[in-house]
Order: C-alpha cells, then sequence, then structure tokens
C-alpha cells in the first residue's frame, strides 16, 4: 500500500503552528529542507498524512537571512542552510565555531539544502532506531539493541537506558555560543539551546523538549570571536564525527582568562563540560602540558562500553585541538 499526504505551504510560523493543531491531521510533519524528513519517509519510520513546507519562511522582523539583531545577539533564520552559514562572513566573524561546525557537516550537496533548525531537531543516527526491522526503545520497543548489539559509534556518557548519541554539529557550537531558538505556537518565546534538549530518561521518544505545534522560527548566539570546532572523523570527507569538540575562549594576553567547552558523537545531548572549562582558566594554550592536563578532564564520568571505548581517548585530542584552533595556534600542533 503507497502511503500518501498533503502538502501545505504557509504563509507564515504562526499559520505553519495553526496547520499542526488542526486536529482532521493525524501525523502534520514540518519540513524544510527535508533531508532527515526524506530519509525517514524511505525507511517508513513515519507515515505522516500532512507536511508543511517552511523552507522559505522567515521571521516577523527578520529582515534578512543572518543579520545582527538586538541585545548583543546574533541571528540566524531558521531555514537558513548549512553552506549559507558556513560562508556568513558575519558568522565567520563572531562566532567562527559556528561557521565550523556548519561547514564540517555531511556533503556539500546536503550542506546546501539542510536547514539550521532542521539540523538542530534531527533525529538519531543509530542504525537500529533507523532500521525498520528494529523495534527498539526510541520506537516505542522496550530493548536499547545497541546496548549488546554493534555500538561502536554511541555514547559514552548519559547512562542510558538509551544509547544514542547527538547527531547535530551545530548543536555544540550553539551551546558554547549562548545561543538560544526563538518559537511561536506557544507562550513561551524562546529557550536556551543547553535547555532544548533531554536525556532519554526524561522521553525516550523524543530528543528535544518541544511540543508538537510550537516552532522555531530563528537562532541567536552571542559574538565569540575566538572559538572553533573541531571533529575527529574516519575519514575527512563525508562522515558522522566519531568525537567532536566546540569551544569559546577568552583571552587575557596569551592566558586563558573563561572558556566554554562542550563535547559532541559522545551523549544523547550535546554534552559540556565544565570541568574543562574550569581547568582551562589559567593555562596558556601554548603551555602544552598544562593545556593537556585540562583537556584530559574531558572524559570524568565517562562509562564506556568495550567497543567504544577509543572515545575515551580521542575525545581530549578534539577538545585540545579545539582549543589551540580558537586560540590560533592549531598550525603548531602536531598531534
Amino acid at each position: 500500500m503507497i502511503n500518501t499526504f498533503a502538502i501545505a505551504r504557509p504563509k507564515s510560523y504562526d499559520e505553519a503552528s495553526t496547520m499542526i493543531r488542526e486536529k482532521r491531521w493525524r501525523l502534520p510533519v514540518l519540513k524544510a529542507g527535508g533531508m532527515d524528513v526524506v530519509d525517514h519517509l524511505k525507511e517508513g519510520l513515519i507515515e505522516p498524512d500532512l507536511l508543511i513546507d517552511v523552507k522559505r519562511l522567515r521571521a516577523e522582523g527578520q529582515r534578512e537571512e543572518i543579520m545582527t539583531g538586538s541585545g548583543g545577539y546574533h541571528v540566524i533564520g531558521a531555514g537558513a542552510t548549512l553552506a549559507r552559514i558556513a560562508a556568513s562572513p558575519l558568522i565567520r566573524e563572531h562566532a567562527p565555531a559556528i561557521a565550523q561546525a556548519c561547514g564540517d557537516a555531511a556533503t556539500p550537496q546536503v550542506r546546501n539544502v539542510a536547514t539550521a533548525a532542521g539540523n538542530l531537531l534531527q533525529r538519531p543516527r543509530c542504525w537500529y532506531y533507523r532500521h525498520a526491522q528494529f523495534d527498539c526503545l526510541k520506537k516505542g520497543g522496550d530493548t536499547c539493541y545497541a546496548r549488546n548489539g554493534e555500538y561502536y559509534f554511541h555514547a559514552i556518557f548519559g547512562d542510558g537506558p538509551c544509547h544514542i548519541v547527538h547527531p547535530s554539529n551545530l548543536a555544540i557550537a550553539m551551546m558554547i555560543t549562548t545561543g538560544r531558538v526563538q518559537l511561536t505556537g506557544s507562550e513561551r518565546t524562546s529557550l536556551k539551546v543547553e535547555e532544548l534538549f533531554h536525556l532519554p530518561d526524561r522521553g525516550i521518544r523524543t530528543e528535544h523538549v518541544l511540543e508538537p505545534h510550537e516552532v522555531i522560527t530563528y537562532l541567536t548566539f552571542r559574538s565569540a570571536r575566538q572559538s572553533a570546532y573541531y571533529a575527529i572523523k574516519e575519514k575527512q570527507s563525508f562522515d558522522w564525527p566519531l568525537v567532536a569538540a566546540a569551544v569559546a575562549l577568552e583571552m587575557q594576553g596569551d592566558t586563558i582568562a573563561a572558556a566554554r567547552v562542550c563535547a559532541g558523537a559522545v551523549a544523547p545531548i550535546p554534552w559540556l563540560l565544565p570541568h574543562v572549562a574550569e581547568a582551562l582558566i589559567g593555562v596558556k594554550p601554548s603551555d602544552d602540558a598544562a593545556l593537556r592536563r585540562a583537556c584530559a578532564r574531558a572524559t570524568e564520568g565517562a562509562e564506556p562500553m568495550s567497543q567504544n571505548s577509543y572515545k575515551v581517548r580521542l575525545l581530549p585530542v578534539a577538545v585540545r585541538r579545539a582549543v589551540l584552533k580558537a586560540a590560533g595556534l592549531f598550525e603548531e600542533a602536531t598531534s
């Protein structure tokens, strides 16, 4: 049997939210670039009866797709493509980590279509979740097959019961730049990015706290001129990170005065590393021994399984290289 669905093109985000609330639709689904939506449709993981196309929408008052906003924040439209973000002079200047994270995602073809909000809200890449024949925890079953199966790419933080890793590059960069998502469709108008996601024990079927009728209209971030993103992959062409790190530094001369550090591909949510941020204070990035000691704290609290224990060795490396990159010293690094 071929599943059919209607397509709607609302004129505003408010209208899109209203369509989601209409009781005549069993499963309305938002679509912008549609990369993840199409994957779910092909695998039979969702059977919507309405696709709501929001790709060409802009929030009210948003003059440009990427612009300087008010209150010290900069704005990225929810529908801005990863390629557009990566190439933006404004973002390259004010938040290099965001530009680098978006430029490192997927392939050029995907980056030209995939959007900011879509990247934040994409579903897990766990092969058990993505395979229609596995009725895993995330799809309403009673088993996390990764626990006793193949979990080479799975989480070393988070304590289950589902061992996915969060797939968004952009999310960890937004975490270290005081990122927020602006919303329509409810009384709350915005959320910190670090409040957007939740661990599996707070709701196994979802990865974020948005209600179905809440729609992200744009993203905001604060300047973090000395910031960087670094990912370690099996291959540097299209591949998912084995581990990733985003770092924002505040420097006093050649010494770190404050830092914010977030890891990716190691937990079901973007994983802040406050112990590393604290340990980096007073460290000169050029002092390799001190920098290594601080970055070694990245694995505190990790609980790897046998197949993914390699991440414990890789994560401090990714954090260290992100710090060096943010400080403008990465070219001098040899390991």
